[in-house]
């Protein structure tokens, strides 16, 4: 019996207070809203914060939450292996995580092998997936979109092109090509002249032998950019022809949340070299992979690579869980059909608020970008703020995005409903206008 359980303050300066004298600077600037908020409870697509009040999740606690909130069968799953065996190093052997990778295998296309290794996160994912690209290949450099995201640590900054993730002392060896934006893109819209662009790239910023490049077959962060048809195949076309993978981060656009597909690079019909995920596979339990052709992997069994928790049971178990869960409930269709509906109900609003620039997206990853004027297309990030901040008011949270912050991305829970789709809608509709009334 525990005579001495621990404590957790609830009160809300205390929280901060804690907050603002322990946490590092490095942990000061990922606080999206004005006035800080403490969430105490999540169920299905729904929040709840420390005075009983309920939101509508679309944030997904950032692309993590895929199943929903607290799922029952998923929490059950880790929590009988953790009361069993909490963790097991990859030095020995473990039935769940094996299991788990069997059945990552088994949702790649056919007429492959394909092995996993199992990570701690997708930034060390796609770490990992650098390595391994320039081990196969022998080659140092990389290709990366400009408007890319790949994660915090430096081996992942190094291929993510936005500046406000960039820190000093990255690695080197990694040259951006624009992305094929079709709203804003530096080439207009259409797929030819961003896939001329990676041949004139590899041609003047390379060697002209590449390891590889990171394409998100939906940028996330970067504001909800789908890359149009022929280019992701295209692409890979052009690297594989200077030596290169085609490396796939399906780390916020896989998991069926694109609706059409379980992969968000099934849409283009092209096979990855190597795939890298995360997020969306544990349901806010830590755990991320790397999924390539058995031959591209195999060369890094010359040296050791490790990480500690990568194949953690209790993770495991969960993300077995929610495999098992997207497939029983049907949520890839689920994503699909209400994806569909609120994106016709964006539009809607589009036509009814002129500073909403562009609405984009698919499944249940959606953007609204916002503009001071739709002939300029300037990014507006102070009404990005406000709106952002007014549906805070609204019970409906979701995230700022894009490289001049000027989105809203929403990227709810796969579960959301089509009973939803009014209240956020709804919600949207007063937000936009409370902003609105802000700027008259």
């Amino acid at each position: 019996m525990n005579e001495h359980p621990l404590h957790t303050d609830w009160n809300f300066d205390s929280t901060a207070a804690r907050r603002d004298q322990y946490y590092a600077a490095s942990l000061t600037r990922f606080t999206p809203f004005r006035d800080p908020i403490v969430f105490k409870k999540g169920q299905g697509q729904y929040l709840w914060d420390t005075e009983g009040r309920k939101y509508t999740d679309l944030l997904g606690m950032n692309v993590c939450i895929s199943v929903g909130h607290s799922h029952p069968r998923v929490v059950a799953a880790a929590m009988e292996q953790a009361q069993e065996l909490t963790h097991c190093t990859t030095m020995f052997y473990h039935p769940t995580p094996a299991h788990l990778a069997e059945e990552l295998a088994a949702t790649m296309p056919k007429g492959h092998d394909w092995v996993v290794h199992l990570t701690n996160s997708g930034s060390e994912a796609i770490d990992l997936a650098m390595t391994m690209a320039r081990t196969y290949t022998g080659n140092l450099d990389l290709l990366a979109l400009r408007t890319a995201y790949h994660g915090p640590t430096a081996a992942a900054q190094s291929i993510t092109g936005i500046a406000g993730w960039r820190h000093p002392g990255m690695p080197g060896n990694v040259a951006f090509v624009p992305e094929p934006n079709q709203y804003r893109g530096i080439f207009g819209e259409g797929t030819a002249p961003y896939l001329d662009e990676i041949t004139r790239t590899i041609q003047t910023a390379t060697s002209g032998k590449l390891a590889g490049i990171f394409v998100e077959s939906v940028q996330g962060y970067g504001g909800i950019i789908a890359m149009p048809p022929g280019y992701m195949s295209g692409a890979a076309d052009r690297v594989r022809a200077a030596g290169g993978l085609y490396i796939a981060d399906e780390v916020q656009s896989g998991f069926g949340r694109t609706g059409d597909h379980f992969w968000g690079f099934e849409a283009d019909g092209v096979v990855p070299d190597i795939v890298v995920m995360a997020k969306g596979l544990g349901n806010g339990f830590p755990i991320g992979a790397v999924v390539a052709r058995k031959d591209v992997a195999a060369p890094m069994a010359e040296k050791f690579m490790f990480h500690t928790y990568g194949a953690n049971p209790t993770s495991a178990a969960a993300a077995r869980a929610v495999l098992a869960v997207m497939r029983d409930e049907g949520l890839q269709e689920n994503a699909r059909a209400v994806g569909a509906k609120l994106l016709e109900r964006l539009q809607d609003l589009k036509d009814k608020h002129s500073a909403i620039g562009d609405v984009r997206g698919k499944g249940l990853m959606l953007a609204l970008e916002f503009v001071t004027d739709r002939d300029s297309k300037t990014p507006d990030k102070e009404m990005t703020a406000e709106v952002f901040e007014a549906c805070r008011a609204e019970g409906i949270i979701l995230s700022k995005s894009g490289p001049f912050q000027q989105c809203l991305r929403m990227v709810p829970p796969l579960c959301l409903s089509q009973e939803d789709v009014d209240h956020v809608t709804t919600s949207l509709d007063g937000a936009l206008s409370a902003a609105a009334n802000l700027r008259r």
